[in-house]
């Protein structure tokens, strides 16, 4: 039996929506990841991309566990001779709760030119209204909500 290799023409993309609600940040973006990368089907193979779309909304309602919401910081530096910032989670997640799940999402993802690619098929939101109606995306809900 030989081992099936996708084609780049072969790959039929899907749209998926999930709603972000009380999940934490850490378990929604491995499933997102997942998603993205393609690893949910059957015709996964590692050197293509075989992935789907991901509309993440109701970013605002992400969950962080334990105390990370006052200990977890998020480092940047500006590229300027002592331009090292950070930004507590809590301003993070109350500010640009939708950077905080594209860089959890992208830190799951590879650091090559696939990974690169795998990102720009992610749109998160902060609400539950979306502009991707026309692409009639599936619901996914992931298990492990808080409450």
């Amino acid at each position: 039996m030989k081992t099936y290799m996708a084609k780049p023409q072969d790959v039929q993309r899907k749209w998926f929506v999930i709603d972000a609600t009380n999940i934490p940040l850490g378990r929604l973006a491995s499933q997102v990841a997942d998603i993205l990368t393609g690893k949910n089907k059957t015709i996964y193979t590692p050197h293509v991309d075989t992935g789907d779309f991901v509309v993440v909304i109701n970013s605002d309602k992400v969950a962080l566990t334990g105390k990370k919401l006052e200990d977890k910081k998020w480092y940047y530096h500006t590229g300027y001779i002592g331009g090292l910032k950070e930004v507590a989670y809590d301003k993070l997640m109350a500010e640009n709760s939708d950077k905080a799940v594209v860089k959890a999402v992208k830190g799951m993802l590879p650091k090559t030119t696939l990974g690169r690619k795998q990102i720009t098929r992610l749109h998160v939101y902060k609400d539950a209204q979306h502009k991707h109606e026309a692409q009639q995306p599936e619901v996914i809900t992931i298990k492990g909500a808080r409450n």
